[in-house]
């Protein structure tokens, strides 16, 4: 692997910060200056981010473009990047969404523009980062550090009451937060002796998975009087390490019942923050499960599996009846994420191919399609300075492209075949049917598709059609060329995710395997595919590579030797 692809994931992460710093050099009095070389940041960021992309090889080895060097070692504290085909997918969305931000807060954000500028920036970095993170502790460092940045797009740029909005937000997370660092503290010390522990993902992750294919057999077998040191710690700490994590992951998903911040975050927040907060920021919940929760703790998982498919179902129809009750739009849009992003859940606990295929895919969709509906939604406000329904009314005749766009991204939403929303929930359901889940789950999600179909159709009703009953609507001006141009992009991702969703679904399918094999060593009678399982430990530049690293020896867990790979990139 070359130098610049060893340093290309440095590049994407930190080019936001070097911007900032430029941002920073600039006056405030300069509002133009500031959003030209802001948006000249996220503009290089995505030229790099679409270059690391595309030069990950769904062929290749698991983490890509990796980039390890020693941070704090007598802690086993590494600074370790890398990406496979979900990070990548989702990072190309975090790159994607950079610039459009930019161009949709043009004219909207007019007071405190530097510091505004300078929150994007230092957001868009510290997401990129929990993204790539194979250090446990940097990638809760990543995502603590996004809390601060997007505390203060709700709380200073935010609607009328946007503080009670941003405390409610950073609470909530803040304290989910805290008891996953208590259980990654743990595992640090589960996961080998004094001298040899690491916080790196990998070697934890392996650390561990003797003792959970140990903790599976017995637990399959109904006796677990015989287990070895660290199998018994997870067979009696386990659920609670796993109960921290995804508290914490849940809380930023959101699932319910713990959703409760999320529609006041969005009402409140400007449309930068809720295209971010939905775009984003709520992946990095059902990321955390994906990447950290399940796989760690893959027993724990099986245990609680029907308690959180059965909270995905009903976040999936409560969020659904949530819309139909509701007359502001974007609380609307704000309670279709609760139920969307119960679809992400509900396939990935499938565990099943297509559930997790679908899952992954629809984490794509969601902020696409979501995204661009709070985009619009903002464009529509600038106008009027009303989210209520009852304001509206006939506006199609007025502004023809806005509504094209807007019934658009609605089918997108919606499901409709063609479109990207269309091949996540499909296969989320698909797999949801096939897998060893009561029928009724798949039924209720089913349900939730017509539902969100009900409630989006009736909205665009409302408001786009019928007769013009208020006078201040008769003088809306269509989309200019700056908002089209913002439009166009996620215009253009709904039909190619829609028509072609091969190249996507390509980069995903190795992560989906693995997550299937690693995830299924709690399920009894699974059939598991034991090459899957380990991961592969990118040595430190120290290290003499030649030689085959193994774990330091354990005297409660044995771990598989880690031979590193001689075809990486």
């Amino acid at each position: 692997m070359g130098f610049f692809d060893t340093h290309l994931l440095n590049l994407v992460i930190f080019l936001p910060l070097v911007f900032a710093a430029l941002v920073l050099l600039l006056p405030g009095s300069e509002p133009g200056q500031l959003r030209t070389v802001t948006l000249l940041g996220m503009l290089v960021d995505l030229v790099f981010g679409v270059w690391a992309y595309a030069r990950y090889v769904p062929g290749g080895p698991e983490f890509q473009l990796e980039y390890r060097v020693p941070w704090f070692t007598e802690f086993g504290l590494s600074y370790h990047l890398g990406m496979d085909g979900l990070a990548a997918s989702l990072l190309l969305l975090t790159v994607f969404l950079g610039p459009l931000v930019v161009m949709a807060s043009t004219t909207y954000i007019t007071h405190r523009v530097k510091e505004f500028h300078l929150a994007l920036l230092v957001l868009q970095t510290t997401m990129l980062g929990a993204l790539v993170s194979l250090d446990v502790l940097l990638f809760y460092i990543f995502f603590e550090a996004m809390l601060i940045p997007m505390y203060l797009l709700v709380g200073v740029w935010g609607s009328e009451d946007r503080q009670m909005a941003a405390v409610k937000f950073f609470l909530y997370t803040l304290v989910g937060s805290l008891l996953m660092l208590v259980a990654i503290v743990a595992l640090y010390f589960l996961s080998g002796p004094s001298g040899g522990r690491s916080f790196d993902y990998a070697s934890i992750y392996n650390a561990l998975l003797g003792a959970n294919q140990e903790l599976a057999r017995c637990t399959a077998a109904g006796t677990c009087d015989q287990l070895g040191g660290l199998a018994r710690t997870l067979h009696t700490w386990g659920p609670v390490m796993f109960a921290a994590f995804a508290l914490a992951f849940a809380i930023k998903v959101p699932m319910w019942p713990v959703h409760t911040w999320l529609p006041d975050a969005h009402v409140q927040a400007p449309v930068a923050g809720s295209m971010i907060l939905a775009g984003v920021m709520l992946k990095m919940g059902t990321f955390g499960f994906w990447r950290f929760a399940i796989p760690l703790f893959p027993v724990a998982t099986q245990q609680a599996r029907p308690v959180l498919a059965a909270l995905s179902v009903v976040g999936i129809v409560y969020g659904a009846l949530m819309c139909l009750a509701q007359r502001d739009i974007k609380k609307l849009i704000a309670y279709s994420s609760v139920s969307h992003l119960g679809y992400c859940m509900l396939g990935m606990l499938a565990l099943t191919a297509e559930g997790a295929t679908g899952s992954a895919y629809q984490m794509l969709n969601h902020g696409v399609s979501t995204g661009a509906l709070f985009l619009l939604f903002g464009f529509l406000y600038e106008r009027r300075h009303t989210r209520l329904m009852a304001d509206y009314g006939g506006i199609a005749k007025v502004m023809p492209v806005f509504t094209a766009s807007f019934v658009i991204i609605t089918f997108s939403s919606v499901a409709v075949p063609g479109t990207n929303g269309f091949v996540g929930e499909f296969l989320v359901l698909l797999g949801t049917f096939k897998s060893n889940l009561s029928l009724v789950f798949g039924v209720l999600a089913a349900t939730g598709v017509i539902l969100g179909a009900a409630y989006m159709l009736w909205m665009v009703q409302k408001v786009f059609f019928g007769s013009l009953t208020h006078r201040e609507n008769q003088f809306l001006q269509d989309l200019n060329l700056r908002e089209f141009s913002t439009v166009a992009p996620f215009l253009a991702l709904v039909l190619v995710m829609g028509l072609q969703p091969q190249p996507f679904l390509d980069r995903l399918a190795p992560s989906t395997d693995r997550f299937i094999a690693r995830a299924s060593v709690g399920t009894p009678g699974a059939t598991v595919d034991e090459s899957k399982l380990p991961i592969e430990v990118q040595p430190l530049p120290t290290e003499q590579t030649a030689a085959a690293p193994t774990l330091p020896s354990h005297p409660l867990a044995a771990a598989p030797a880690l031979v590193p790979s001689t075809n990486r990139p």
